[in-house]
């Protein structure tokens, strides 16, 4: 292809030939380029190569946004099971008023009745009246919290209280920042 003069004209091209074909791709104000088929081929080819690219981009960027997507649906099931449990639990007959911090165990009557007790299994001893179904504790929030899982939600709360007690403040961030993920 010629090259513009200093005022950014280009030479007028001759009519096109045989084996020349006009392309479409030129700067602004230039004339008509005339193209081998060899280049259109290979333009065509990077357009389909772009094209590919793309596509290819977008469904990789799709796929994690539906990995998301389900991560967040599974998490909303959780908090919905956990909703579910919790009522259930906070409509377990209890002749003591319930205190956040404590821990409560679950028996069942022979009629099927469900109870709370402050009692546990082993200072019922082998006098156990009826049947153990688990031990809970009512945490602050009002949620339950199962005897499996009070040591891990326990240091889970005593996390969040010093962050809180400190008024740890995160400084703004614009930027992606990755300290500490790479050692």
């Amino acid at each position: 292809m010629a090259e513009a003069d200093e005022c950014g004209l280009y030479p007028p091209a001759p009519p096109p030939g045989p084996g020349r074909v006009l392309t479409g791709a030129r700067p602004a104000g230039a004339a008509v380029a005339l193209a081998d088929p060899g280049e259109l081929v290979a333009l065509a080819q990077q357009v389909q190569k772009a094209d590919e690219f793309i596509r290819a981009n977008a469904c990789n960027r799709l796929t994690v946004i539906a990995e998301q997507i389900r991560y967040l649906q599974e998490q909303a099931r959780k908090v919905l099971d956990e909703a579910n449990r919790d009522a259930d639990l906070h409509h377990v007959a209890c002749n003591i008023v319930k205190k956040p911090g404590n821990i409560y165990y679950l028996y069942r009557r022979e009629s099927g009745q469900r109870y709370f007790s402050i009692l546990s299994p082993k200072e019922w001893g082998t006098n156990c009246p009826h049947e153990f179904l688990g031990a809970y504790k009512l945490q602050h929030d009002m949620s339950w919290t199962s005897s499996e899982n009070t040591e891990k939600r326990d240091a889970e709360i005593s996390i969040l209280d010093k962050l809180l007690s400190q008024q740890a403040v995160l400084p703004q961030c614009t930027e992606p920042n990755f300290q500490g993920l790479t050692k």
